[in-house]
């Protein structure tokens, strides 16, 4: 690790003086609503959303640091005789844009009591979208595929992927003209969301996170238990930041969810010709993986279909398209890909902002070694996707040293945390949630849901995960202890 005793000693005293500055300790700042940007009133329609700005500080620890504005958008309640307050909600990343997600879950099916119960307030938060975007300068014709590492086929795969990232974290601090990238972390965006209750004139926060979003929820209800009200974390990671052993269970979650897949798939074999049994679909999966290192095409190698595959599963919508892909390939085809154009690559703010977030929360190992190890030992022990999982990360090279320890979760609160966590989740196994109860105490009670895919309340389709969840934000019934629902 690179922290040396000193790096350690300023981070605590850093973390000392953040801690000793409340957020009330600013004025509150009264928002103007307004209209919002075109791209989010596109995205969000048919729903009417107003946005505003927040200022809050560039560096909590040092308010001469300057200012930069979170851009927030409101669904407003329009049954105000209903209305309890707001309900913050964050989409997941970090890295991902949230202005208009309150359309998004309203189209999805969000009740109407909750609508009534709640503005719903979206946002894009620090370095994302609107709000002070920040970029590592990634092209579409780069050697970076993604915050996911690629499947390394061998040890010199990890060595070569090295350089690769090394590249990345030195490309990340060039483009880095204004320092900001240092300032994305867990802990301020969690700060952020403080000032925006501020700034709404709430004394109480409600809270509905998915994915990352369950570490930022769980990271604001221990910084602010006192402020915190309903929180609903969903497809949850086992703390208040992601680090490698987050990462190395994408592989556990793959192992958990490709049954369910292989299954559907199994059933189809008359239709898709990949296997009978889910035993066989398996190995077709490792067929075509296999015959891909070996002969790339045009649109991709072995670990190309790979993360095809993974991304895939993240919903049962696309077992279909999936299928499809494999059936191409297996029979000797090619899917019809676009070539990308030379450019900068649309996901450059995304990419950026996952790996400001996660770099910066938590100290990384550097040493290749480390990885090289990590591959081999979950290649034998998750072959679907451990090889990549586990892959190294710019993370390793980051040019900048953790500003404060990631936030310790507290068990000290009210009893306000609902976890839903669905059974089948790639990014989010069920042993995340597992993690995250054991931390929160009383504080929490898990709904675990025999379900696949990544995310339950709204996005997934089981009655009684949206019953449980929906009687919690509307009338405040949170689960006398852990609950379980059954398939639907």
């Amino acid at each position: 690790m690179r922290r040396n005793l000193a790096a350690m000693a300023a981070m605590g005293v850093i973390a000392s003086a953040l801690a000793a500055v409340p957020a009330e300790a600013e004025p509150a700042t009264q928002v103007a609503w307004g209209a919002c940007p075109k791209d989010v009133v596109a995205a969000a329609a048919p729903s009417p959303l107003d946005c505003a700005t927040v200022p809050v500080p560039v560096d909590y620890a040092d308010p001469a640091s300057g200012k930069i504005d979170i851009v927030i958008s409101r669904l407003a309640s329009k049954n105000p005789s209903k209305r309890r307050g707001v309900l913050l909600l964050n989409p997941g990343g970090p890295g991902g844009p949230g202005l208009a997600y309150p359309g998004f879950l309203v189209a999805r099916g969000l009740p109407a009591s909750v609508q009534d119960s709640y503005d719903l307030i979206g946002m894009d938060t620090r370095g994302i979208g609107h709000s002070a975007p920040v970029s590592c300068g990634f092209t579409t014709n780069g050697p970076y595929r993604g915050n996911v590492p690629p499947y390394a086929v061998d040890d010199a795969a990890v060595v070569k992927q090295a350089e690769v990232v090394k590249g990345v974290a030195e490309k990340c601090a060039k483009n880095d003209g204004k320092g900001h990238l240092r300032h994305l972390t867990t802990a301020n965006t969690a700060r952020d969301l403080d000032r925006i209750r501020s700034a709404l004139g709430e004394k109480k926060t409600n809270f509905l996170g998915y994915s990352y979003g369950s570490s930022l929820g769980a990271a604001y209800a221990s910084m602010f238990p006192e402020r915190s009200d309903r929180i609903v974390l969903d497809s949850n990671y086992g703390d208040t930041h992601l680090d490698s052993d987050d990462m190395r269970r994408y592989a556990l979650g793959m192992e958990q969810t490709f049954p369910a897949f292989a299954k559907w798939v199994a059933k189809r074999h008359d239709s898709y010709g990949l296997g009978r049994t889910p035993e066989e679909v398996r190995a077709t999966y490792f067929k075509i993986a296999e015959r891909l290192d070996k002969e790339p095409i045009p649109g991709g190698d072995g670990g190309t279909f790979r993360a095809a595959t993974f991304a895939a599963l993240y919903t049962e919508s696309q077992y279909a398209p999936t299928a499809q892909l494999w059936q191409s390939l297996l029979t000797g085809g090619q899917p019809a890909i676009p070539p990308s154009q030379p450019g900068p690559s649309p996901f450059d703010n995304t990419w950026t902002v996952f790996l400001a977030v996660t770099c910066n929360d938590v100290d990384w190992p550097e040493d290749v070694k480390t990885y090289r190890r990590a591959v081999a030992q979950d290649r034998e022990q998750y072959p679907l996707y451990g090889a990549a999982a586990a892959n190294i990360t710019p993370c390793a090279y980051w040019p900048h040293e953790p500003a404060e320890a990631p936030v310790k979760i507290t068990d000290e609160g009210p009893t306000n945390i609902l976890l839903v966590q669905n059974k089948r989740d790639i990014p989010t196994p069920h042993r995340g949630a597992e993690m995250l109860r054991e931390k929160l105490g009383n504080r929490a009670r898990l709904v675990s849901v025999d379900a696949s895919g990544h995310g339950a309340y709204v996005i997934g389709g089981n009655a009684c995960a949206w019953n449980i969840t929906t009687s919690y934000l509307v009338d405040g019934k949170i689960p006398t202890r852990d609950a379980s629902c059954r398939a639907s």
